[in-house]
């Protein structure tokens, strides 16, 4: 057990290693002198070649790759020369306490509502019911997230005045206060994702409750909900654990976009302002950091496997 866990975090170094080396490289390739961005229009020669020996930029690309990844492993990501502030406190300590509050949000919304249609819709099969969780599915993938985030806000927000139209309130400071800005960008964000779900547990639940055990439960005169949601719904958490993992990096890329509509000073919003700002460091730290937060995720989903299913346990 230990030396497959040992393995699994090995993969997921290598994988980091080839991130970093990708983002780097890329961002070197694109438009811009960064130095220039930091001088303005008027400088001296002497302060260009000053700045750009302070930075590192005159010493071979291997040279400077090795630098940057030193410094990003200690947490010395450099200085945003348009915010003027520390990057690692920037992102870390400002913009990703927002991005996971809403990534939480969100996927608490979309299990909670996701699941329980989805039970439904397969416990109801070919009913009603399974027809309207089939149509709400289907919509909600097939909804952009941008377009109903302007909806929500201007139907509930605006007309209605039931939510607030932007702002952010840490619920670590003020927990119901910060729940209840929540609501809009975690509907937002979790629509797609409550339509995946519904199809997933439909699906799964349908199989299992075909099976033999299922079938000896009710003969034992178990309750139907004891049959559906203990015994049955073990086997369904596996493909939700999956599902989750997997979606995390399309949850973090739909975050940019809800972020920007909601005016959340999250890591998404934090991302597009340095893109179009050309803060190469910016974009560098917030690459790196959103893959290991993916990365890590599915590591933890590929280790939860033998506990949520003891035949998967090395031996």
């Amino acid at each position: 057990m230990l030396n497959w866990a040992a393995a699994k975090i090995f993969q997921t170094a290598v994988v980091l290693v080839i991130v970093s080396i990708a983002s780097f490289s890329l961002l070197k390739l694109a438009p811009g002198d960064p130095v220039l961005l930091m001088l303005g229009s008027e400088f001296s020669q002497d302060s260009y070649d000053q700045l750009k020996t302070a930075l590192g930029l005159d010493r071979p690309v291997v040279a400077q790759y090795l630098h940057w990844l030193g410094n990003f492993l200690v947490g010395d990501w450099g200085t945003s020369y348009v915010a003027r502030t520390d990057i690692f406190t920037f992102i870390v300590r400002e913009a990703l306490p927002v991005t996971l509050t809403l990534t939480a949000c969100s996927i608490f919304v979309a299990v909670a509502v996701g699941v329980p249609l989805g039970v439904l819709s397969a416990v109801r099969k070919d009913t009603i019911w399974d027809a309207l969780a089939a149509a709400l599915a289907l919509t909600a993938t097939a909804f952009p997230s941008f377009f109903l985030g302007i909806l929500l806000i201007w139907f509930l927000a605006v007309k209605f005045g039931l939510f607030p139209v932007m702002g952010f309130v840490a619920p670590w400071q003020d927990f119901w206060g910060g729940m209840y800005h929540m609501i809009l960008p975690a509907l937002t964000l979790s629509t797609y994702f409550v339509g995946m779900i519904v199809r997933v547990t439909r699906a799964t639940l349908i199989e299992v409750l075909a099976q033999p055990y299922i079938a000896a439960a009710r003969a034992r005169g178990e309750p139907r909900w004891r049959v559906i949601w203990v015994h049955a719904m073990r086997n369904i958490a596996m493909p939700l654990v999956t599902l989750v993992g997997l979606q995390l990096g399309n949850i973090l890329q739909g975050a940019v976009l809800t972020e920007t509509v909601f005016s959340l000073p999250g890591l998404g919003q934090a991302l597009t302002g340095a893109v179009l700002g050309r803060e190469y460091g910016v974009v560098q730290a917030g690459v790196m950091l959103t893959a290991v937060l993916f990365l890590i995720v599915n590591l933890l989903v590929d280790l939860s496997y033998p506990f949520l299913d003891p035949r998967l346990k090395p031996r």
